[in-house]
């Protein structure tokens, strides 16, 4: 069996990480590169990156960060935000990056989930998924969670398996910043469906909220912010009380 991974994600705005709930009010939670620092010191699996207002003008801030980050850590990260083409993503993991995430970009034209896979391997292409429940169902959401489209969460995530996608990371709009546990029922049913690893994101507020999305829903990977940020949870202690639940884990 795969250990299970944690995994801090770094919201990054400006040049800073950020945090909100529910995607917005947003509030400052120290510099990108420091947090990597210290998070890879205290026993992260990974890192994920995601600069939420990224534009063409701000890559090259983006991709001066990424080269500190490599500089710093000894762990894989994920780098995502304002790839929607090769030379985008391919310039960020020449910096350093180890994988890299994509979602508006793949929405608006799915042939860039292929593009990337077969340039670079579909273990270096992440889908980024932001869904939010209506309803008539599960809804893909971009640009931040700003724009509601008429895709369904499940297809989408479907049909971005085959096209190339290797790994989800699915996000919980309705839970994001709330503390208020992981939505396992939707990861049980994405991570039952597809056969690529599926990472959980939006709800963290305890140690048990990940102890439950391990047990209730099987996936590959937990990825948490200001529980992590505002060190509400230490990483150390939460791989212990994951191992002491039977939860396979590396220490």
């Amino acid at each position: 069996m795969l250990a299970k991974r944690i995994i801090p994600c770094l919201d990054v705005k400006d040049g800073r990480t950020v945090k909100g709930i529910n995607f917005v009010d947003l509030r400052d939670a120290g510099d990108p590169v420091e947090l990597a620092w210290q998070y890879s010191r205290q026993g992260a699996d990974e890192l994920v990156f995601l600069d939420i207002t990224a534009t063409h003008e701000k890559r090259k801030t983006t991709i001066e960060m990424v080269k500190s980050v490599a500089r710093q850590i000894n762990i894989p990260f994920t780098i995502g935000g304002g790839i929607s083409e090769l030379k985008d993503a391919e310039a960020l993991l020449n910096a350093g990056a180890d994988k890299i995430s994509i979602n508006s970009a793949a929405v608006r034209r799915p042939e860039l989930i292929n593009e990337l896979a077969n340039a670079f391997g579909v273990q270096f292409v992440v889908l980024a998924v932001d869904t939010k429940h209506l309803s008539s169902g599960d809804f893909v959401h971009l640009n931040g969670g700003r724009i509601t489209t008429e895709l369904q969460t499940q297809q989408w995530i479907k049909e971005a398996v085959e096209r190339g996608a290797g790994e989800i990371l699915l996000t919980s709009m309705d839970k994001d910043g709330t503390k208020a546990g992981f939505d396992t029922i939707l990861l049980k049913e994405i991570n039952d469906m597809i056969s690529v690893p599926v990472i959980a994101s939006g709800g963290a507020g305890s140690a048990q909220d990940f102890i439950d999305v391990f047990q209730k829903s099987d996936v590959d990977a937990a990825l948490a912010a200001s529980v992590f940020h505002y060190g509400e949870i230490l990483i150390p202690e939460l791989k212990q009380l994951l191992k002491n639940n039977q939860i396979e884990i590396r220490l």
